[in-house]
């Protein structure tokens, strides 16, 4: 498990990330987070699962997740993901409102849920089809920022392709440089992170298969 201090440092630097000019957290930003943190006790509760269990089953500390859902912290995209998977829901369960249905052919622009993390990582959930497994993601990374300070497993595949700039990825404790045009797929089980060590925008189509 990860350092306290380290996390409580984080959390803090997380609500520093969603204030604007005046030091004042957005209203759009804070109605979020709180909305986050409430579908993730939801999640816990339905399942009769205390926060300990949840930060053993995580690798967070109690303290950090009680932050998060009491919408005091901007969970990284990284947490969230481990957090879904410990909670045995989707990301996009934690994240979106009203899922759209499975069938629909078209997903409007405004229907996608978009995301940003303390880390400056925007995600877009184009598509996330819960009956087969799949979820599409446009992720953005501003220069020096990454999905997680230290590599996530969890349940699925994913293939990544590069729209724009060059992203670096760890997986199994190897990084891999893949620039605009390069495509990546690994089994989620093994442990990976993805980070922008540039100072240029990088850009990201993901999908993460899931049928476990």
């Amino acid at each position: 498990m990860r350092d306290e201090n380290t996390e409580m440092e984080e959390a803090d630097a997380a609500l520093a990330a969603t204030t604007d000019q005046s030091g004042e957290i957005t209203d759009a930003t804070a109605s979020a987070i709180a909305a986050i943190g409430v579908r993730i006790r939801g999640a816990r509760q339905a399942r009769s699962m205390t926060l300990q269990a949840l930060a053993d089953a995580t690798g967070l500390s109690p303290s950090m997740l009680s932050l998060v859902e009491r919408g005091r912290a901007s969970p990284s995209i990284g947490s969230l993901i481990v957090i879904s998977a410990a909670l045995g829901v989707t990301m996009s369960e934690i994240i979106v409102d009203e899922p759209v249905e499975d069938e629909k052919l078209v997903v409007r622009s405004h229907e996608q849920q978009i995301v940003e993390t303390a880390q400056h990582v925007i995600r877009r959930l184009i598509r996330d089809d819960r009956t087969r497994g799949v979820s599409i993601a446009l992720n953005q990374y501003e220069p020096h920022t990454g999905s997680a300070d230290r590599p996530l497993m969890h349940t699925g595949y994913e293939y990544g392709y590069v729209l724009e700039g060059t992203l670096t990825v760890e997986v199994n404790g190897v990084s891999h440089e893949i620039r605009s045009g390069d495509l990546i797929a690994y089994d989620s089980h093994k442990p990976h992170r993805m980070w922008n060590h540039g100072e240029g925008l990088v850009r990201t189509l993901w999908f993460n298969i899931n049928h476990d």
